[in-house]
């Protein structure tokens, strides 16, 4: 039992931790609505984590070959959503400088935080990387006999943890980045560069090889 927990806050952390688009974007948006849509959208980001863990663990190692032949279309899938993503974000930003808004957001509602759930769940359910991550690292080594009910349940939990209460560390950062730049030339630039990130991961996942 301990040893499921912590392989599963081991993996949670493990595929939490690194800084990728989806993190960026998850500070971007927190910085520019508000701390309750920011810790929605992380506890989107752990609950596709939390998922993945969940069909690694009942699935096994066999489910990486499984997906193999559609890892190329969902990573181009994944990669144009960011970019699209980040396009917005700067357009958006652009329109509110112009128009001396930007400090008070008006001309356009923020992100509800029920659609900044489901928006950031479903990009982290495009990346396939995560299920094969999940499956090498903790379950590539067993068979799926050989873990218990229980030992599963313990480990998905464990990992769904783990990646929320990262997740919500990034929010908390966005929260109080956007109460320090209030001004709406610090605002634009923090809108632009996290656009930048973002299409420059984007653009790496485009073209990474297969």
């Amino acid at each position: 039992m301990t040893a499921a927990l912590v392989a599963g806050l081991l993996a949670g952390y493990g595929i939490a931790i690194p800084v990728g688009a989806v993190a960026t974007y998850l500070v971007s948006l927190t910085a520019r609505t508000s701390l309750r849509t920011g810790v929605c959208a992380a506890l989107g980001v752990a609950t596709a984590d939390g998922l993945y863990a969940l069909v690694a663990a009942l699935g096994g190692s066999a489910l990486a070959g499984t997906l193999q032949p559609v890892l190329l279309p969902l990573r181009w899938a994944s990669g144009l959503v960011l970019a699209a993503l980040a396009i917005r974000g700067a357009v958006s930003a652009f329109r509110q400088y112009r128009g001396q808004r930007l400090a008070a957001r008006s001309g356009e509602d923020p992100p509800h935080p029920a659609r900044a759930y489901l928006a950031l769940l479903g990009i982290t359910l495009l990346n396939p990387t995560t299920v094969i991550y999940f499956t090498a690292l903790v379950l590539g080594s067993r068979t799926a006999d050989a873990v218990r009910p229980l030992e599963q349940g313990v480990f998905v939990l464990a990992a769904f943890a783990a990646s929320a209460s990262w997740q919500l560390l990034l929010a908390g950062g966005g929260a109080l980045l956007g109460r320090a730049l209030t001004g709406h030339r610090g605002r634009l630039v923090t809108a632009l560069a996290s656009s930048v990130v973002i299409t420059v991961l984007a653009v790496r996942m485009l073209v990474a090889p297969p």
